[in-house]
């Protein structure tokens, strides 16, 4: 059973005193205490001019779009990389460059970064550039092959960097050594976004624009892409992110987006004027990340690439269509996994700290996910493998707070040299590869290093919550100020709340979500509460007269008539 625990408040206020109280209270467990932390507009962005290394890349690629040359973007698979891409072609063929192209490595061929497979593909193509975008910080022996072909490499990352930097023209990660950028959060795409706005600056101080007859491209048209991509890669929401995330929402719900998204959420049955951060990460990025998990990135790329309408819904549909199958896929391997863990027999004394899973059928693609199942019910570090061929197999792991996974691998490698291939990620989600014969001294290395991290007590689980709600708080106008009081994501959770209610009603709906009825003790009111992925085993339960919930407020619309709903994170019975 999980721990409730409410969040802790140790700051003093220094809000204006027309702040709602609940908000302020909100703000405090999240350790914000001044008005400035909650501004959101763009002139309140950090400075492009603190990133280590954009000036750098900015010659390269002012001097690549005066004398015509070809840039490549290299991206990634997921939905930051598919973003980022989209990002970088758009506002590079917007400046006028002559010739922009891009190349997304498919995961289950040349794996994930620029490799130096990778460079031999993009080198039939001629690029004079390659631009990478969320990924190049690890490529060491990608960007040699690309020196040695006389390509340039200009890398863009936000991923950690290891002992050893690239040789590349150019690097701009705020998490590379000697960064002094105060945002350590963004994401690729925000990466991306911050070297396309210096590289704008610089070619309006050459007269670029004006030159070659070009308006001055507005980038805040952008930022739909941007908040989509910093949503989906999960990245901390700090003030920088929220204000990146809260413009492009902005205007995706004023229509102001690529037609990709609006298709996407067509497909998804997601109403875009009422769009929330939420929805970018569970209705669209899902699907973007569908077509890098089982088929081809450039699908998600082209849906987003592409201005024309109709063309946008067929794309969208395509990625509607894979992930459904990667749920089903998702699904099984979830299924096998439990299955597996059960016929252990192990109670939690006894289960390893750090958790590897590892069956030679499961699909590469969907591992990640699976990883975050499994973390998520038993509330530890998880690696999920598969079978990569050639004698290897690949991991995808999911941490737990408290632990760094990518510390916790580089602690690994660096104590035993031979383990792991590559291996990279940030603290929540790292990937690795290594040999299928080492599997066994890995998990072994694996549990050993993340019990440095945690005790028994970490690995029950917790709900942490902002406290009671008062039944005059259980209305619609208090739904609406907290769900525009956001964007909510990473590192700034939405507001969850805790009570006793008495239970009228509950059911099954779809196949494993609960639909209940309930009543605070002090009310008269009945609401409507859902509870997703319920345990069967457990629920519903008919005995129940009263339960304890974990909940947000959250707005019902159906046939145009809005209700108040309680999207249940957990629930005891009492």
């Amino acid at each position: 059973m999980a721990k409730i625990t409410s969040r802790t408040i140790n700051l003093e206020s220094h809000f204006e005193p027309n702040l709602h109280p609940l908000l302020e209270r909100i703000y405090l467990a999240r350790g914000i205490n001044q008005p400035g932390e909650l501004e959101r507009d763009l002139a309140k962005l950090l400075p492009f001019t603190e990133l280590m290394g954009i000036a750098t890349a900015c010659e390269v690629l002012t001097q690549a779009i005066i004398e015509g040359q070809h840039i490549m973007i290299i991206g990634d698979y997921d939905a930051d990389g598919a973003t980022s891409t989209t990002l970088a072609v758009r506002v590079l063929r917007e400046f006028g460059a002559a010739e922009v192209s891009y190349l997304v490595p498919n995961r289950f061929e040349y794996g994930y970064g620029l490799t130096p497979e990778i460079v031999a593909v993009a080198a039939e193509r001629k690029p004079d550039i390659l631009l990478t975008v969320d990924n190049g910080i690890a490529s060491i022996a990608g960007v040699a092959a690309a020196n040695a072909l006389n390509i340039k490499v200009v890398v863009t990352d936000h991923h950690l960097a290891g002992d050893e930097l690239p040789a590349a023209a150019a690097i701009v990660n705020p998490n590379q050594p000697g960064d002094s950028f105060a945002s350590k959060a963004l994401a690729g795409v925000g990466v991306c976004f911050y070297v396309m706005l210096a590289l704008r600056r610089e070619l309006i101080a050459q007269d670029y624009f004006t030159q070659h007859n070009l308006p001055v491209p507005k980038l805040a048209k952008y930022l739909d892409i941007v908040a989509l991509g910093t949503v989906a890669d999960v990245v901390p929401l700090d003030k920088n992110n929220r204000i990146l995330v809260h413009q492009g929402l902005h205007r995706i719900r004023a229509g102001h987006c690529v037609p990709g998204i609006k298709a996407i959420l067509t497909v998804a049955k997601r109403d875009i004027t009422q769009l929330t951060s939420a929805d970018l990460g569970f209705a669209i990025g899902p699907r973007l990340n569908a077509a890098g998990r089982l088929d081809d990135m450039s699908l998600g790329i082209e849906c987003l690439l592409t201005d024309d309408e109709p063309t946008a819904m067929r794309l969208a549909q395509e990625l509607n269509d894979l992930n459904v199958e990667r749920r089903e896929i998702e699904q099984g391997m979830q299924q096998e996994a439990l299955k597996s863990l059960a016929d252990l027999k192990l109670d939690a004394s006894a289960m390893p700290y750090g958790l590897c899973l590892f069956d030679a059928t499961w699909h590469q693609g969907v591992i990640g996910i699976l990883a975050s199942r499994i973390k998520d019910k038993y509330h530890r570090p998880v690696i999920v493998f598969a079978d990569a061929g050639g004698g290897t197999i690949k991991g995808s792991a999911r941490s737990v707070r408290g632990v760094h996974i990518r510390d916790v691998l580089d602690a690994i490698a660096k104590r035993n040299p031979d383990l792991i291939s590559k291996f990279g990620g940030h603290a929540m989600a790292a990937g690795l590869s290594f040999q299928r014969a080492d599997y066994k001294t890995f998990t072994t290395a694996f549990d050993e290093e993340v019990r440095k991290h945690l005790t028994a007590e970490d690995l029950q689980g917790e709900v942490y919550t902002d406290g009671e709600l008062s039944h005059n708080d259980f209305n619609l106008g208090m739904a609406e100020l907290l769900r525009d009081a956001g964007p909510w994501g990473q590192a700034f959770p939405e507001p969850v709340f805790y009570g006793e209610f008495i239970l009228h009603e509950q059911r099954i709906v779809g196949q494993n979500h609960l639909r209940l009825k309930v009543q605070l003790p002090e009310g008269k009111k009945v609401y409507t509460g859902i509870k997703f992925n319920i345990d069967l085993k457990q629920w519903p339960n008919h005995r129940a007269q009263k339960v304890n919930l974990a909940y947000k407020l959250d707005i019902n619309e159906y046939n145009n008539v809005r209700s108040l709903q309680l999207m249940v994170e957990h629930i005891e019975a009492l």
